[in-house]
């Protein structure tokens, strides 16, 4: 209940009221203790609490039974026997505003993260890598921020770590050494992921992480609930989207300083599950984050079974405590208890680890901070009952208070742009275009040499043949030439001797007349002998 200005928690036997002030509401707190002895009860109260002073409330509902806070209450037997104990007279059972989240988008708005703003450390955990594969998820992201390959979805996360792992050896030089093994791992860590529905989550649009911090207009702090019943059955998952959105907050939130009440108050439940094999270096970071998101406004609330499941660095900046039963049969439980106890400043009238295993259902050892932001001495209390109805609502009640929400439909129609997986495959489809044409290319230039080379070989063959017909022409025509030769001098034998022998026995006559005539000496002489040899050899 927010009464006189601070968060009125619960109340002591004597009537001493335990109030958080509300200025000390974002130096954190914690509430502890065994299952079934009040935690959520503490919960819903404080939650009830500070939305009445106006700070807006963001809490995980891994059990269900926190959706009632938008339904009016009812003061039945047992609530207003509680009332008579506490002597409170004020107290009035009503319904608190109320939006509904959902991861899967089922039961609430649909909450969705980009890979690239959920980053490789967070992811890590999600998909339980070790520090030598989250190294290669990092170089992946790297990859992708240089070459503006937006990581939208998991299936853009899927075709960057293809690509990497394809190109790995022009990206090692740069970046580090890629293997393929670590690569695969990631991607079969992925495949387990999408199997737990974690392709909602991340996606577009993106939440806007100021939306948690709307009020009414009647002043009231809107209470933000996760419906986690789904998501818890992953407990990594559920771990990772919570330390996802710490970080979130915290680059999101500027530096405000000191403020009269929070911006926001953020509730983890389960918060064990936060802190579960987490590397040192993770913690210190975690432990960071917790110290200075204070000065930006925001509350943080551990809910857990004991202060042992969170880590001494950042249980010690946790001022406002909230102590319920613990059991101790075992030794490692009564450790457990002796250090719940040591967390506290002691009261004189009781011991405080003696007080915490007498607890009854509902009760609680009680230490907030004063006005000096000093802890107060432990009390022994009972926590006010809540006045929203305890318990589930029925699905026609929170669809309706969905659809009647301020941000009804804006996060509704998951959206697809083009991102990583979408550019590498234009980049493979361009390389194997670009491939084919060059392929085609070669082909064309070898079949151009191929004609090229079987042109020249037709041409020499022609000329080849050409000059063999040459030859054998040449040959033939001087075979024919001899022939012709040889039919000639044949001829020319055959019709030779008889114009000879003709022609020599007029020369031998002629020769003789002369002779004759020149020894005769006269010419009558030489015509009478002429006559008479002509005729003589006619």
């Amino acid at each position: 209940m927010f009464i006189d200005n601070r968060l009125l928690i619960g109340k002591t036997k004597d009537g001493k009221e335990l109030m958080i002030l509300p200025q000390m509401g974002n130096r954190h707190g914690v509430i502890t203790g065994a299952s079934g002895s009040g935690k959520t009860i503490t919960l819903k109260v404080m939650a009830e609490s500070f939305s009445d002073a106006g700070v807006p409330v963001f809490l995980a509902d891994v059990k269900g039974d926190l959706a009632g806070t938008a339904v009016t209450g009812e003061v039945n037997d047992s609530i207003q026997k509680r009332l008579d104990k506490l002597a409170i007279k004020k107290f009035e059972a009503k319904a608190f505003p109320v939006r509904f989240w959902d991861l899967y988008g089922q039961s609430g708005h649909p909450l969705r993260a980009t890979v690239e703003s959920v980053g490789p450390e967070v992811l890590s955990i999600m998909l339980g890598l070790s520090e030598a594969q989250e190294g290669n998820l990092a170089v992946a992201f790297a990859i992708a921020r240089d070459e503006n390959l937006a990581l939208i979805d998991l299936k853009d996360l899927r075709a960057v770590l293809a690509y990497v792992s394809e190109n790995k050896d022009q990206y090692t030089v740069k970046y580090g050494n890629i293997t393929p093994q670590s690569i695969g791992v990631i991607q079969r860590s992925l495949l387990t992921l999408e199997n737990q529905g974690a392709n909602h989550f991340f996606g577009q649009p993106a939440l806007k992480i100021n939306d948690f911090s709307a009020t009414e207009p009647d002043g009231r702090g809107i209470i933000n609930i996760l419906h986690a019943v789904k998501l818890f059955e992953s407990p990594d998952m559920y771990a990772a989207f919570l330390l996802w959105l710490l970080s979130s907050l915290f680059s999101n939130s500027p530096e405000v300083g000191d403020l009269d009440k929070p911006k926001l108050v953020f509730f983890f439940d389960e918060a064990h599950l936060l802190f579960n094999g987490m590397p040192a270096y993770r913690l210190k970071r975690i432990a960071q984050i917790v110290k200075l998101i204070r000065s930006r406004g925001i509350g943080l609330y551990f809910i857990s079974q004991s202060p042992a499941d969170i880590p001494d660095e950042i249980l010690a900046q946790l001022g406002n405590r909230v102590q319920h039963s613990l059991r101790a049969y075992t030794p490692s439980e009564q450790k457990a208890v002796k250090v719940a106890a040591d967390a506290f400043r002691a009261n004189p009238a009781f011991k405080t680890d003696q007080a915490i295993l007498e607890l009854g259902t509902g009760e609680a050892l009680i230490s907030f901070l004063d006005e000096k932001g000093a802890p107060e001495v432990v009390e022994m209390a009972t926590i006010l009952p809540p006045q929203s109805k305890m318990g589930a609502i029925d699905d026609l009640t929170r669809n309706k208070i969905v659809n009647m929400s301020a941000l009804a439909g804006k996060y509704d129609e998951a959206e697809d742009p083009e991102s990583a997986s979408e550019i590498i495959m234009q980049r493979t489809e361009t390389k194997v275009a670009e491939a084919q044409a060059e392929k085609e290319a070669l082909l064309a230039e070898k079949a151009r040499k191929e004609a090229e080379k079987a042109e020249a070989k037709a041409e020499r063959e022609r000329a080849k043949l050409e000059e063999k017909e040459r030859v054998a022409a040449r040959k033939a025509a001087e075979k024919a030439e001899k022939e012709r030769a040889v039919a000639e001098r044949e001829r020319a034998r055959r019709t030779t001797p008889a114009r000879t022998t003709k022609s020599s026995s007029k020369t031998l006559a002629d020769r003789f007349l002369g002779n004759v005539v020149g020894s005769i000496g006269s010419a009558a002489g030489r015509k009478i002998t002429n006559k008479i040899l002509k005729d003589l050899f006619k």
